[in-house]
């Protein structure tokens, strides 16, 4: 009787994504071995885990890719694994150079963006000065002169002036 199958997505609960990344690791470390010695296969794994930990396995063969027992090799040998590293280095340099380069364009946007932004905020204040300056200087009832006349000089007569002649 066998395991029902499960759906392969990541698993959401981090101590379970944690406990089956420890099982599932032994399992293919296990496997790894298990080829290289029944089979006499040349075998290397190298798993990362999420936090950055390496685990890894080489078969005795290979264990010079790692760097160890490298006095067994040849000139030949040590000059191709020297050449995998030169090329590994410098893959990693150029990686590290884009990264570089997208963060300094990254920064500049920013620096650009904040500008504008800065530029938009100065002149919304200019304008919200002028504008109250505008309302400071426009109408005000307590200043104005027909407030300071005797209220019977302000009264507009209702009945037109019948002594005028026309």
């Amino acid at each position: 009787m066998g395991r029902g199958k499960i759906e392969i997505k990541r698993i959401e609960n981090s101590t379970n994504r944690q406990v089956t990344f420890s099982k599932r690791r032994n399992g293919i470390l296990k496997k790894a071995r298990e080829i290289s010695v029944l089979c006499d296969a040349e075998v290397g794994v190298v798993v990362f885990s999420s936090a950055g930990k390496l685990y890894d396995f080489c078969s005795p063969k290979t264990s010079h890719l790692k760097g160890e027992d490298l006095n067994s090799l040849q000139p030949k040998e040590l000059i191709m694994i020297e050449e995998a590293l030169d090329n590994g280095l410098t893959n990693l340099n150029e990686k590290l150079m884009e990264h570089w380069e997208l963060h300094v364009r990254n920064n500049k946007m920013l620096e650009d963006e904040n500008k504008l932004l800065a530029f938009k905020l100065h002149q919304q204040d200019i304008a919200l000065s002028g504008s109250m300056r505008d309302l400071e200087l426009g109408y005000h009832p307590d200043r104005d002169f027909a407030a300071q006349m005797p209220i019977t000089f302000r009264v507009q007569p209702s009945h037109p002036n019948l002594q005028e002649n026309n």
